[in-house]
This record gives structure tokens, C-alpha cells and sequence, in this order.
């Protein structure tokens, strides 16, 4: 009886560990410090060269309704899409920049935090972050590389574009970790 006791204590200790509230990147201020400094590198890079018409265009594809989704989703789910958007974002940002008049060691500092934000976030949701890719999400940031980096040659106005379209993205994608924190 006092072994069926302890396994029960252990199990619910395990369980409550891998929710996202203990995640300690998270509770411990991390998660928003990252955030803080990638949309900071992310204003260092900003460019005010946008053309008006493309940039309504690329607003008229931003994905909404898969933002709307993941805020009725369970935290861990949340957490998940947040980590998808992390990751697409920084796969986004190692597609050739040259054209762009960043500085080359603000693109990595930036993709290094997305990156480092993507894996600690996987990490506090466990074994739950495996979960497939939202194909939407995925779909919608190919459509990115593909239709207007491309078709725009990697030009700086394209990437000041991509640029723009990225910093609402991770303040969306922010808001949903606050809101998985707060539900669980």
C-alpha cells in the first residue's frame, strides 16, 4: 500500500514538473528576457524602406485564425505552436540576407535567441512538443521564403518586409506563452 502511495506522489510530482507553469525558462523570467532581446535586434534591423503595396500585401496573408486557434488550445499546445513559430522564423532568417542592411552579427545574435527560446520551450513541454507541425503555420512561412523573398530576390525591401511581418508574429507568439502560464 505505501509503495501504490509513493508511485502515486512520484507520478503527480513528474507530471506537474513537465507542466508549463514549473517550466523554470519560463517562471524564472527568461522566456521574456529572450523575447525582450530578439524583438530588440529585430527593431536594431529595421529598415524604413517598405513598399506600401507589398506590405498590405503581406499582411493579407498574416494567419490569424491559426493564432485564434492556439489561444483556445491547452497550454502545452500553446507552448508547441509558439515553438513552431520560433523555429520557422529562424529557418526564415538563414535564407541569404545579403541585400539587406543589417549587420551580419545582429542576424545571428537574433537567430541564436529564436533558436535557444524554440528548444528551452520544447523542453518544458516534454515529451507533449513532439506533436506534428501545424502545416498552416508551416505553409504560411514557405509562402514567405517563397512568394516575396524569392519573387523579390532577397532584396532589402523584401526582407524588411519579412522583417515586419516577423516582429508581429513573435509578439502574438509571446502573448500565447502568457496566456498558457496564466490558464494552467
Amino acid at each position: 500500500m505505501l509503495s501504490r502511495i509513493l508511485l502515486v506522489c512520484l507520478s503527480l510530482s513528474v507530471n506537474s514538473a513537465a507542466s508549463s507553469l514549473s517550466c523554470r525558462w519560463i517562471t524564472d523570467g527568461k522566456f521574456r528576457q529572450h523575447s525582450e532581446n530578439y524583438l530588440e535586434l529585430l527593431d536594431t534591423m529595421a529598415n524604413n524602406s517598405t513598399n506600401s503595396t507589398e506590405d498590405d500585401e503581406v499582411k493579407n496573408t498574416f494567419p490569424d485564425h491559426l493564432y485564434s486557434q492556439a489561444s483556445k488550445a491547452s497550454a502545452e499546445d500553446k507552448l508547441a505552436f509558439t515553438a513552431q513559430v520560433l523555429n520557422e522564423t529562424s529557418v526564415l532568417f538563414e535564407e541569404d540576407h545579403s541585400s539587406a542592411s543589417w549587420e551580419e552579427n545582429t542576424v545571428e545574435n537574433f537567430v541564436n535567441v529564436v533558436t535557444q527560446q524554440a528548444d528551452e520551450l520544447r523542453s518544458c513541454i516534454g515529451s507533449h512538443g513532439h506533436k506534428k507541425k501545424n502545416k498552416k503555420l508551416h505553409m504560411y512561412f514557405q509562402r514567405l521564403s517563397s512568394h516575396f523573398l524569392q519573387r523579390m530576390g532577397h532584396s532589402a525591401e523584401a526582407w524588411e518586409l519579412i522583417r515586419g511581418e516577423v516582429k508581429v508574429h513573435l509578439m502574438r507568439a509571446n502573448q500565447l506563452v502568457t496566456s498558457a502560464t496564466r490558464t494552467n
